[in-house]
């Protein structure tokens, strides 16, 4: 390590500025009160039967107020004295195990005791059709033999294709409900053919399976609630497509077209399917997704606790720290890759010992004449873009722009003992 530490001995470290990016902050302050209301709408929850099994489906995503919106449903079920359960529906995440997604679930504040009602996890499927093409579709076995079938999932743009149905409802009854063999099956044929595959086998999957509703959720910039809709099966189709244009709309984002390096202090799938997102970032798994700024590294520093050492992700930074690739779990990250078929964000970016090597190389190598002009952004996750770092380098242009606020002077960046930023 000692010609590492020779070749970046002299790399300088810009000094950095706390700024608050402005975003659309209005969200739903009467959650719980408007998911009443919406399961009220027509033909919703007035089709549940007493004495129905009712499977609710619930994904793997770092969904916000995901164990509210699981509850209220639930409790709403109980009150039509239906009988309801809850299936993890998240493909292969968890390590592909019913265990695994037992655990995730319950990470995410959503299990029996909270809930109030049995999850009943299992990996087996049902093959109830196949698309045209010859892909094989299923179902799990739970939601399959349910008298009822409620989804919910938040609606968001994918991190590698883009289509009138990203990361939703239909998606959730595709790749979520199939789980890893029926997410497997869907992405078999690739990236390139999942904005036709996705909502082709979920309109198979509801002629099978009995699913009454979903309940679809939007977010604002700052990781909070602000839309809740029930949306009848038969609307699925249509509906989705616009709470897709709305969740585009309020999605957080660099308020910056181009700077030199990123650093990430952590990455997980409960931030991102891809660990961190790529609609933020620009740093796109496929090339069937597009947009975002201009970033020439990036630096990824750890894992979220939540994650459970899934690292997929850490192959779309170029640098991380030995800290991040040391928890990670290698079989439930490699698991993620051989379902998608991506395996790129699932290798190991070039490592180092700490944050502060990490920092280094990218300045090194990110094209810049004068590493003292290095335009570098640091952040918690790509979560959460309100209050961000930006180098001294940048901060004419923030100064210029209606939608950002300066909160700090310059301060230089701090390191331990060990060389690693303070979290």
């Amino acid at each position: 390590m000692s010609v590492i530490l020779n070749i970046l001995k002299d790399i300088p470290l810009p000094k950095m500025v706390r700024i608050r990016q402005k975003f659309d902050d209005s969200y739903l302050e009467n959650l719980t009160e408007k998911l009443q209301e919406e399961l009220q709408k027509p033909g919703c929850l007035e089709k549940i039967k007493p004495g129905q099994d009712v499977a609710v489906c619930v994904g793997s995503r770092g969904v916000a107020n995901i164990a509210t919106v699981t509850k209220t449903v639930v409790d709403a079920l109980k009150e039509k004295g239906a009988k309801p359960f809850i299936v993890p529906c998240m493909g292969s995440h968890g390590g592909a195990t019913a265990q695994g997604q037992r655990e995730v679930l319950e990470h995410l504040g959503v299990s029996e005791e909270a809930m109030g009602v049995p999850i009943k996890s299992s990996m087996e499927v049902v093959e109830i059709d196949k698309l045209e093409n010859g892909l094989p579709i299923y179902v799990d076995k739970y939601c399959y033999e349910a008298d009822a079938v409620i989804v919910i999932n938040r609606v968001k743009p994918h991190t590698a294709f883009r289509g009138p149905y990203e990361s939703g409802l239909m998606k959730m009854i595709t790749i979520g409900m199939g789980k890893q063999k029926g997410a497997e099956s869907v992405h078999q044929m690739g990236f390139k053919h999942m904005a036709e595959n996705v909502p082709q086998a979920a309109l198979k999957i509801m002629k099978h399976v009995p699913i009454v509703f979903g309940v679809a959720t939007v977010e604002n910039a700052y990781d909070q609630t602000c839309l809740v809709e029930v949306v009848p099966a038969a609307e699925i189709e249509k509906r989705e497509p616009e709470l897709l244009k709305i969740a585009k709309e309020r999605m957080p984002k660099f308020l910056f077209d181009q700077f030199d390096v990123l650093v990430v202090d952590y990455i997980g799938k409960n931030i991102s399917g891809d660990g961190m997102d790529p609609n933020v970032t620009g740093k796109y798994p496929t090339p069937y997704a597009t947009g975002g700024p201009d970033i020439t590294k990036v630096v990824v520093l750890d894992l979220t606790p939540e994650t459970g050492g899934n690292a997929n992700g850490i192959g779309t930074a170029d640098f991380t720290t030995k800290r991040a690739v040391d928890k990670m779990d290698l079989e439930m990250t490699y698991a993620n890759g051989l379902t998608s078929t991506v395996c790129s964000p699932t290798k190991i970016a070039t490592y180092f010992e700490n944050d502060l090597l990490a920092i280094k190389a990218a300045i090194k190598t990110c094209n810049i004449l004068d590493y003292h002009q290095c335009r570098l952004v640091r952040i918690k996750d790509t979560l959460h873009l309100g209050e961000i770092e930006i180098s001294v380098a940048m901060l004419e242009e923030a100064r210029k722009h209606p939608d950002i606020e300066i909160i700090s002077e310059p301060y230089e960046m701090e390191f331990d003992e060990e060389g690693n930023l303070p979290k």
